[in-house]
């Protein structure tokens, strides 16, 4: 058995063979929310205690307990997600002292290095690139090992591309060897650097998305307006070409000084283990350099012409930023990333201009509050301090001060007294996307469908989701419950 902060590995004995099974450390549900995501594991057994109380496989960083007991209540995992012969890995796995150690060792790297394939691939095991790594799993896992332990590990040339939908931008996309290691870094540090952000960072976090976003903005804006009795303001705020204005330099020693402020505190509440205890700090160091300073520009390959580029801003593409400046738009450390770098900014808004009522998407912030005076005025330090500290200009033409009586628009949503809509431009594409929808497949038609029925919810949306789905094609396929929050599964599936 291998126990690490982000999973359980599990050794089953088979007839000949060892395989094993991988439990991750997914959390609990506790009611509504999500707690210990990354640091603890919770699997529901068969077995009954109690008519409130069920047996359950628990483990965290200080060991695994098998016959934990617990309420039925809370929200436990129930099954394992992915099982393999460890023979694919190495002949032997051993206790978790080698395991993401303090010194990683090479026997730790590729266990982890798996994990990291395995949420590399996820969504995409039938793409050509993935099955052609997966094809000699074991000695492309133990040469990155190698590449990354010696520290000769480079990062391949990306493919870059323009994407329309939802809006015109520019990808590079990594080869599929460096997602792993992507995928690597972020499974190393996202919780260590989670546990630097305000509560209303919201992208890139496990449980604060888009629709968490516009839940804190509706929720800042009735505790200020005092459940809208008096008046109150919203000012939406972005930055011009966030990540195409990145500063590697700066964001490398932004990166260095959380890193290594962070190593001496302690995991969780209460404990006495520190994250130097998990965490090879040097490798770690070493690997946010590679990552961090990768100029994408360099030997990319272009898919397209150069008129997909002719409409595209300037200052949303890589190709036209200054010199040490940009991140790879499409790289999941570029999402963490953009967090540590801006986090910066959110505590100079929380803790110097004392904004009790601020949130933040990626480069997308707001600020409530009764005082429109007070608005206007902390926007020169603002300015100030995005163009001093971080090398960003504040975009004029996208700040804008709401009356909130009147909505705010953020993430999609619109927030609006004891309501929230699904914004126009949000309609606009979904409608465009089921009128593309092939009605002889239905499977595709119910899975989509769904989808679409998954985002509405979260809004006031009765009338238009029956004035979406309601159509003579779509109930040709199948029906809706009552509340038209779901589509029944069609009876016949066409192929």
């Amino acid at each position: 058995m291998a126990l690490c902060m982000q999973f359980l590995h599990v050794i089953v004995a088979g007839n000949d063979r060892q395989w094993g099974v991988f439990f991750p450390a997914a959390g609990n549900y506790n009611g509504t929310t999500l707690n210990n995501r990354g640091t603890n594991g919770n699997y529901w057994a068969s077995t009954l205690n109690s008519s409130t109380n069920g047996r359950n496989l628990n483990f965290n960083s200080s060991g695994v307990n098998p016959q934990n007991n617990n309420n039925r209540f809370n929200g436990f995992s129930v099954r394992a997600v992915q099982h393999l012969p460890t023979a694919l890995l190495f002949d032997k796995v051993e206790d978790k002292e080698d395991s993401m150690a303090y010194v990683l060792t090479r026997k730790a790297l590729i266990l982890d290095l798996y994990a990291a394939f395995e949420c590399a691939r996820r969504h995409k095991s039938n793409r050509p690139y993935v099955q052609h790594f997966a094809r000699n799993l074991r000695k492309n896992l133990e040469s990155l090992a190698d590449d990354l332990l010696n520290h000769t590990y480079k990062p391949e040339p990306s493919t870059v591309f323009i994407v329309e939908r939802p809006k015109k931008r520019e990808v590079f996309a990594a080869q599929f060897r460096d997602r792993v290691v992507h995928h690597l870094y972020y499974n190393y540090t996202h919780a260590l650097f989670e546990r630097t952000f305000i509560q209303d960072t919201y992208s890139c976090i496990p449980g604060r998305g888009t629709h968490y976003g516009i839940d804190r903005l509706d929720t800042h804006i009735r505790k200020e307006s005092r459940n809208y009795r008096y008046n109150c303001y919203a000012m939406r705020l972005d930055k011009r070409g966030y990540f195409m204005h990145i500063n590697r330099n700066k964001l490398l020693k932004i990166t260095y000084g959380t890193l290594n402020r962070m190593r001496t505190h302690k995991v969780e509440k209460g404990g006495s283990a520190t994250w130097e205890t998990y965490l090879d700090f040097d490798f770690l160091l070493w690997l946010s350099k590679e990552i961090i300073m990768l100029d994408p520009k360099k030997n990319c390959r272009i898919v397209g012409t150069v008129k997909d580029w002719k409409d595209l801003d300037h200052n949303k593409s890589l190709f036209y930023t200054p010199d040490g400046c940009g991140l790879p738009i499409g790289n999941l450390t570029s999402q963490l990333l953009s967090n540590v770098y801006l986090n910066v900014f959110d505590q100079f808004m929380k803790r110097v201009l004392v904004c009790r009522h601020y949130g933040r998407y990626v480069d997308d912030s707001y600020v409530v509050s009764r005082s429109r005076t007070w608005l206007l005025s902390i926007i020169p330090k603002i300015r100030a301090f995005l163009r001093d500290t971080l090398g960003l200009e504040l975009h004029m033409g996208k700040l804008h001060i709401i009356n909130v009586r009147n909505g705010v628009e953020f993430l999609g949503g619109f927030v609006k007294p004891y309501r929230t809509y699904i914004t126009n431009a949000s309609i606009g594409r979904m409608v465009k996307n089921i009128s593309a929808l092939d009605m002889s497949d239905s499977d595709g038609v119910f899975r989509s469908v769904n989808s679409f029925l998954g985002t509405l919810v979260h809004y006031s949306s009765f009338n238009i989701r029956c004035e979406a789905f309601m159509t003579p094609q779509i109930l040709g396929v199948s029906t809706f419950t009552s509340d038209m929050t779901k589509m029944n599964k069609p009876l016949y599936i066409h192929n």
